[in-house]
């Protein structure tokens, strides 16, 4: 628990420094590095399951020095994570080669099939 003075005062000159706004009443806060995604589906889990989903709901946040309202961060944490991005960047680019030789590999196979019904004997 902290006082929204001394907060105020250690959120001065840093990143966060547009958090002040939200410096009213009671606050929890949290300052995630990588996966706010998953930070914020995590406390909604918590709050449903005690039952605190009304008096602890999220008030806003800071991104790179911007301030969001709750619907800004709500959106910001439907984005897919960083692992997820690489994931599938590296099915795409598999995918690519893969389809390419099929791609290659049909006419072949429906020319094959031609010459050999065009050389069969009538039956």
């Amino acid at each position: 628990v902290v006082k929204n003075t001394l907060m105020s005062r250690a959120l001065e000159g840093t990143e966060y420094e547009a958090a002040g706004s939200l410096l009213e009443g009671a606050n929890m806060w949290f300052f995630v590095e990588e996966d706010i995604g998953g930070t914020l589906k995590a406390w909604k889990a918590f709050t449903k399951e005690t039952g605190k989903t009304d008096s602890h709901g999220v008030l806003g946040g800071v991104v790179e020095g911007t301030a969001y309202d709750p619907k800004g961060i709500e959106a910001i944490a439907e984005l897919p994570s960083k692992d997820e991005l690489y994931a599938k960047i590296a099915g795409s680019i598999k995918a690519v080669p893969t389809k390419v030789a099929r791609v290659i590999k049909a006419p072949n196979s429906k020319l094959a099939r031609a010459i050999k019904l065009a050389t069969m004997p009538d039956e």
